[in-house]
């Protein structure tokens, strides 16, 4: 879609709804920001974000007469796509974009894209690290927290970029099409939004739609939903599998990542090697490792880039030791899956904190998870008598509702013994209570860091 003489409304005036229009201005694209929140104030949000200052704004509602005028819709990721509005633009045949279809409008280069429940982060920033060892410009973004529209005016041909894609942002996806794309893992999340598991799985495979016979897509040889997928693609497909060995792709066996060629079998690095805990950070790596490989870097860089990788802000993020408990954040723990993913990768006793924000998630394969190791669960945020009476229909009954993360932080410290883990790993996201998982994990480990011996 060429936008030259179009006006492109912008909906949402948050950090997607200003990277838009940063990038719509670079380009001398006419726009129009649209934020439903009728209680924002025009003057207000020009202050705060000056990118706006020579702009229409629209606040609350779209003015009478305002819809015809619009050629183009560009959603922020929060934006739900089946809203009234949004749905009254589709039947008018208006385009809705989001903002990663808007940057890929512009950007130039190669994109490397992984989506999945749990995982993209950590395998997003390892990825970038990995590629950064073999190309001379390597941009990281999306979900991960930079807009993917706020770097794609500056990219060129030369330029690789890596970008954590999440389902709202697959939703919006129109000619976006990676080099090279990975799937980790598909479970129960969203559903608020999604409303079916069909709807959610068939989202998040939207990142290989447009991808042809030289793409690779990298899949997760363990879950069944990909591996059938993986037979359907017309991309080139690499799996990579944490519990059996692989003719053709990487695998775990004996402590050891090995890497499969159909010829040969290579070890490409020792788990002890590497810096992050747990079997589901041994798949990030093979996935990583997996897109490298599809990108062609060299095996030995690839070993060179995992052995220097660090754990994410915010995963599994080991904080500190107080009077000989060890305190983890893992506030990026937002679904039960990946909270089971922290569970198991503690290796000690531990008092869990858990509890927010309820995307009608059920919590039993969470609670089953804890198999003896979780001394106490500490409850917090909407879920909290939710997730109790979940945990005590499954005979667990150490558990406290607490009144803040605070509070919780404080009795699993005056319950923990020497040798004990507290691990603040939700099951849940951070809305009402906090901003978003990252000023939750910040507040963790603030308050943890205060807490006297």
């Amino acid at each position: 879609m060429d936008l030259t003489g179009k006006t492109v409304l912008v909906v949402g005036s948050g950090i997607s709804g200003v990277a838009a229009t940063e990038l719509l201005q670079k380009k001398g694209i006419k726009m129009v920001l649209f934020d439903g929140n009728k209680d924002l104030d025009a003057g207000e949000l020009v202050k705060k974000h000056p990118v706006f200052a020579d702009i229409e704004i629209w606040l609350g509602d779209l003015p009478e007469g305002g819809m015809e005028r619009i050629d183009l819709v560009v959603l922020s990721p929060g934006v739900p796509t089946d809203i009234p509005m949004v749905e009254a633009f589709r039947e008018r045949g208006t385009p809705i974009w989001g903002e990663i279809e808007l940057a890929y409008h512009f950007a130039k280069g190669r994109i490397v894209a992984i989506t999945g429940t749990n995982g993209k982060t950590t395998t997003t920033a390892l990825t970038g690290e990995i590629l950064a060892s073999c190309f001379s410009d390597v941009r990281v973004v999306g979900n991960i927290g930079i807009p993917y529209t706020s770097v794609a005016a500056e990219t060129t041909e030369e330029t690789v970029t890596v970008a954590e894609i999440s389902s709202f942002q697959l939703e919006t996806t129109q000619e976006f099409c990676p080099k090279v794309s990975a799937i980790l893992n598909i479970t129960p999340d969203h559903l608020n939004r999604h409303h079916t598991m069909e709807c959610y799985i068939a989202t998040k495979e939207r990142i290989t739609e447009r991808q042809g016979a030289d793409d690779t897509c990298v899949l997760n040889y363990e879950d069944e939903v990909l591996r059938a997928f993986g037979e359907r693609l017309g991309s080139k497909v690499l799996f990579f599998s944490s519990k059996r060995e692989l003719e053709r792709g990487l695998y775990l066996k004996d402590g050891t990542i090995f890497y499969a060629d159909g010829a040969a079998k290579t070890p490409v690095i020792a788990t002890k090697e590497l810096q992050i805990l747990g079997t589901h950070n041994h798949e990030n790596a093979m996935a990583a490792a997996g897109m490298a490989l599809a990108m062609g870097v060299p095996l030995p860089k690839i070993a060179e880039a995992l052995k220097r990788f660090r754990a994410v802000e915010h995963r599994i993020e080991y904080v500190t030791q107080k009077r000989g408990v060890r305190f983890y954040n893992d506030s990026k723990g937002t679904n039960p899956d990946a909270a089971i993913k922290g569970i198991c990768a503690m290796d000690r006793p531990t008092l869990l904190i858990g509890g927010g924000y309820d995307k009608d998630n059920t919590y039993d394969e969470w609670i089953e998870s804890f198999d003896g190791k979780v001394k106490l669960l500490a409850l917090i945020g909407q879920t909290r008598e939710k997730i109790e009476a979940c945990a005590r229909a499954h005979g667990f009954t150490d558990v406290v509702l607490c009144d803040s993360l605070e509070q919780a932080i404080d009795i699993c410290y005056e319950k923990a013994s020497s040798g004990d883990a507290v691990l603040l790993s939700p099951a849940c996201a951070s809305w009402g209570m906090f901003k978003n998982y990252e000023e939750r994990g910040r507040l963790f480990k603030e308050h943890v860091h205060a807490l006297q011996e």
